[in-house]
């Protein structure tokens, strides 16, 4: 059941879809930008981490009910899409700010910021994706077989998007980690927050504007 014929070409389009630049690396490299590697990875733990949730309510049909509920799919659809603006216009004031990175990031030094902050941050930017609910709810039950115990498997699906997610966005963690100094110039980082928060509100009226499903 676990590495059925059916698994392979999940395990293919799974990691495909993983390595496609999108809202969760963008706020991956964002908070490594800001808070160092461990906030980085942080932020990519938490991101996964809501791929469970989504397996869990697809397996059990709430995904179903948020389709076939239009107000309760625009409610998901504008928090997700509030929460991305929020994002973006934090970044853009930081922009405005002029900062470059603390000190203790660029040194690799523990940071002060709390880990529930990177955590929250990526957690909620997960599970207030609808994409992602419609994704899931669309993707996973075609590599689930007639006779397969449904919520089993779907989080088994969800474990294995989860590592193979995670390989990636911590490798572009470490990436981003090591251009730590280059990033701790005020311009350059008063560059890269202006086009990650411009990013993050774009993708975010984006979502708002986008119409719910039939």
């Amino acid at each position: 059941m676990w590495f059925d014929a059916q698994f392979w070409p999940f395990l293919l389009a799974i990691t495909l879809l993983s390595i496609t630049p999108g809202v969760d690396t963008l706020l991956v490299i964002r908070n490594t930008a800001r808070g160092g590697v461990r906030d980085g990875v942080l932020t990519s733990l938490a991101i996964c981490a809501g791929l469970f949730v989504h397996a869990t309510v697809s397996a059990l049909g709430i995904s179903l009910i948020l389709l076939q509920s239009a107000w309760a799919f625009s409610a998901l659809k504008l928090a997700g899409a509030a929460y991305l603006v929020w994002l973006g216009i934090a970044s853009l004031c930081e922009a405005r700010r002029g900062q470059g990175l603390p000190v203790a990031a660029v040194d690799g030094e523990r940071q002060r910021v709390p880990a529930w902050r990177p955590l929250r941050e990526g957690l909620l930017s997960n599970v207030l994706n609808p994409k992602t609910v419609v994704f899931y709810m669309a993707f996973l039950p075609q590599f689930i077989a007639p006779g397969d115990p449904a919520l089993a498997k779907s989080l088994w699906l969800a474990g294995v998007h989860f590592v193979i997610a995670n390989v990636w966005q911590i490798a572009v963690v470490l990436l981003v980690g090591r251009a730590g100094r280059w990033l701790a110039s005020p311009v350059l980082a008063r560059w890269l927050n202006g086009l990650t928060g411009g990013v993050l509100v774009a993708f975010g009226a984006k979502l708002a504007l986008t119409r719910s499903p039939a």
